[in-house]
């Protein structure tokens, strides 16, 4: 039976990274129509979450809470520090086709700010439990980054119309039978993620019941394998491609984690409400609050060299370090 289990979970996983990676392939054509930086922020950010959203409603549809939470904080701890720090390696090193000293980030103050606020809320807003008004927070909070967002892109192409133009004789030449293409990619992902994401979490269950390890403890650490891995190879790869490639690699790391911090928490509180009731509430558990403080810790350090503005190979080794503490004390916490 455990040996089922495992293998049940490595198939289920196998298809959620498949149904991400076709998701992300189309999200990355269609953003060739509305530019890079904004599109990382927001549609490929919301593309890369859509993993972690349907494994959080069919976590939150049996009424495990601390599968859904754990997956949003194994996200943001995957991604902020090891995804972050494979690319920051390949981008400063020969690996890329255009190897830079330093990444310069000055122009993501806003991503900044908003993921340190948020992650400091969320843990904040989590002592109690997070019910509807939380939920209702968390919207907003994902609202007015959208808006910020989308009023910084608006600005910028104030200042480029030249730019702008010829962005848009690009998108001209673009064939209709290319965006047509890449439509369909997008849905198969996405109708492939919302599949998978049920017995996935099923099959998490039952490992965990087979191994005698927390289902968090699972959820933290392998979840983000099915959702963020077709990301991590996206910004790989987006990395060799130079000084854009990078650019738009970083939006999308801080703008699906500024998501995970709003958007997926609202989803898992209003997912639980569909199902359970509109008082359902997802309570606080030590391991939970545990995980919480860990993460925000180490999303705050890892964003440290950031509001340095520079990032360098240096910043990416400190970031690797922090991936393996962060692992690390999966196997600590819950003996607590």
């Amino acid at each position: 039976m455990a040996d089922n289990n495992a293998l049940l979970l490595l198939g289920w996983l196998g298809e959620l990274v498949l149904a991400s990676w076709i998701l992300s392939e189309g999200a990355e054509h269609l953003s060739e129509r509305w530019g890079g930086r904004f599109v990382g922020r927001s549609l490929l950010s919301i593309a890369t979450t859509l993993p972690e959203i349907g494994i959080v409603v069919a976590a939150a549809k049996d009424g495990a809470y601390g599968t859904a939470i754990g997956s949003a904080l194994g996200s943001n701890l995957f991604m902020m520090t090891l995804g972050l720090s494979i690319m920051l390696i390949i981008a400063t090193t020969k690996l890329s086709k255009a190897p830079q000293k330093f990444i310069d980030v000055r122009e993501f103050k806003l991503d900044k700010i908003l993921l340190v606020v948020t992650a400091i809320a969320g843990a904040i807003m989590f002592v109690d439990g997070y019910d509807v008004v939380d939920g209702i927070i968390f919207t907003g909070l994902f609202g007015a980054y959208l808006y910020l967002a989308f009023r910084e892109m608006k600005g910028e192409k104030s200042l480029k119309p030249l730019e702008a133009e010829l962005h848009n004789d690009h998108l001209n030449k673009k064939s209709k039978k290319h965006f047509a293409r890449s439509m369909i990619l997008f849905v198969a992902g996405t109708i492939g993620i919302f599949v998978g994401a049920e017995p996935f979490v099923h099959s998490l269950g039952g490992v965990s019941s087979d191994m005698g390890i927390s289902v968090v403890v699972l959820a933290v650490i392998i979840s983000p394998l099915a959702g963020e891995m077709p990301e991590k190879i996206s910004m790989i790869l987006l990395a060799r491609k130079g000084r854009e490639g990078v650019s738009i690699a970083v939006a999308n790391v801080l703008g699906s984690k500024i998501l995970n911090n709003t958007l997926l928490l609202s989803v898992a509180i209003f997912a639980a409400m569909s199902y359970k009731g509109f008082t359902a509430k997802i309570p606080n558990t030590s391991l939970l609050e545990d995980q919480m403080i860990l993460v925000t810790v180490i999303t705050i350090i890892a964003l440290v060299p950031m509001f340095r503005n520079k990032l360098d190979i240096k910043s990416g080794i400190l970031l690797l370090v922090l991936y393996a503490i962060g692992i690390g004390f999966q196997f600590i916490l819950p003996s607590f």
